[in-house]
């Protein structure tokens, strides 16, 4: 069964991993309603957080989450969002 889902992903070096967080994101994209990308742009900082808004199976999200989790400056972090 789908579910909504929120996923906040860090990423250490932004600079370094955005292509391939691109990659990742392109590949499970038919389960990301939202991205929103948050960095600081004073100093214009190496970290970044990004935020999705997922609708999908468990197994699908937790892919994506292991998929993210891969790259060596990320951290993926889950929370099912239920629905009346």
């Amino acid at each position: 069964m789908k579910s909504n889902y929120v996923m906040a992903v860090t990423l250490d070096k932004r600079n370094q991993d955005a292509p391939k967080f691109q990659e990742i994101i392109t590949r499970h994209g038919c389960i990301i309603r939202t991205r929103l990308g948050i960095h600081e742009v004073e100093g214009c900082t190496d970290n970044g957080l990004i935020i999705l808004q997922l609708y999908g199976e468990d197994s699908e999200v937790s892919q994506l989450a292991a998929d993210i989790n891969e790259l060596p400056t990320a951290k993926a972090t889950t929370m099912q969002v239920e629905t009346k």
